[in-house]
């Protein structure tokens, strides 16, 4: 129904490049708290960095079937933070310089990322608001053909190692979300410093608080309109939560079919365990949950691909896809026992992967929230021109 030949000649090639350029090197980039500048170039040449972006910079203008693949296939080499540095780059970051950077940075830093030659990070989230986010403490206060930022950023995928930062920072301090603006600022700049934060997952990526100290840039790097920051941000959190979302259901998915296979192979009391009933119907129900996961997902990227908006539908996406890839994991574990306890097997790291799912890109509580509005007071959001 969604799915082409096409797109499952992209998946299979994918796959075998994840096998040959990523598997081997996972556990090695998981202790390092790092992934190497050397991959992201390896994604560029081979296009992955420009599925949904213009020809004009050097993407491929295709639809988000297949970048729905990307992120499925992401999740099963077992490390949520590679997956994450992959993803934040190329549609959190990215996803702002195309719809709002100018030509000139479109042509110096979207292209580039596109290449895999410049990796991007988005700045949102604050030490003192994560989901207030109009409640900022950034400043961008312009001064003759400058802005000069000052404040502080926290969670930031690809935080250290990125090349270029696009940072929400409030052009109007007096205002609230009327009173955002989004900026690039490039790694280079003098006053920003990155500090790596130690985290429970996503060991592979860099994740970092950042502080701007006097940050002088012109003001041609003003992305967009100066005061409509927060309608931009807002309007690409519904792919971003999407990505969540769909995410969320691939590994919840890979988690369960490593466990049908150990259940297969696994003897207690002189059977298989996969012939206890207790855990053959509770392979049932988690198979059940994640099917129709799956199918809301790619009803929704359906609907993004005919430019459809589709808040509530990515909202309520990303609050039960999450829930159900947390349980799914959590049983999982279960299931291989004390095996599932050991780093050894792959089901330790996705549970702590995994627990990042409810918080990033909007907490569990704030999305029912979001729901609410729109199902009980009937709040309709709009796409910002």
């Amino acid at each position: 129904m969604y799915f082409t030949e096409e797109h499952e000649n992209f998946r299979t090639s994918f796959k075998e490049f994840l096998q040959k350029e990523v598997v081997p090197f996972v556990d090695k980039w998981e202790k390092e708290g790092k992934v190497p500048s050397s991959i992201y170039k390896k994604f560029g040449e081979m296009g992955y960095f420009g599925l949904v972006y213009p020809e004009k910079y050097g993407g491929l203008d295709l639809d988000l079937f297949y970048t729905t693949i990307f992120l499925e296939e992401l999740q099963k080499v077992n490390s949520g933070g590679f997956a994450a540095a992959m993803w934040a780059h190329n549609y959190l970051a990215m996803t702002h310089l195309k719809a709002e950077g100018s030509e000139k940075i479109k042509q110096n830093y979207l292209a580039p990322s596109i290449e895999g030659n410049k990796i991007g990070c988005l700045c949102i989230t604050e030490p003192f608001g994560g989901s207030d986010v109009a409640g900022m403490r950034t400043t961008a206060i312009k001064k003759n053909d400058t802005y000069i930022i000052n404040g502080s950023k926290t969670f930031i995928t690809n935080g250290v190692y990125s090349d270029y930062l696009v940072v929400a920072a409030k052009t109007d301090p007096s205002e609230k979300h009327r009173g955002i603006s989004i900026f690039l600022v490039d790694r280079n700049t003098k006053g920003i410093t990155s500090t790596k934060l130690d985290k429970l997952g996503w060991r592979a990526s860099d994740t970092a608080e950042i502080a701007f100290d006097n940050v002088s840039i012109p003001a041609s790097n003003l992305m967009g309109e100066e005061g409509k920051g927060f309608g931009y941000i807002m309007q690409h959190f519904a792919l971003e939560r999407v990505i969540m979302g769909i995410n969320a259901h691939a590994r919840a998915e890979f988690a369960l079919d490593y466990t049908i296979q150990y259940m297969s192979e696994r003897e207690a009391f002189g059977k298989k365990i996969n012939q206890f009933q207790a855990l053959r119907h509770k392979i049932a129900e988690m198979a059940s949950e994640i099917e129709m996961a799956k199918e809301f997902n790619y009803s929704i990227v359906n609907k993004l691909n005919k430019g459809m908006y589709v808040v509530k539908e990515a909202t309520m996406s990303k609050l039960l896809s999450t829930k159900i890839a947390d349980e799914v994991i959590y049983n999982c574990l279960q299931f291989l026992g004390g095996y599932g306890y050991m780093e050894d097997y792959p089901l330790a790291r996705l549970l702590r992967d995994s627990r990042i799912g409810p918080i990033g890109g909007g907490t569990s509580e704030i999305l029912k929230e979001v729901i609410a509005k729109m199902i009980i007071d009937k709040k309709a959001y709009k796409k910002t021109t």
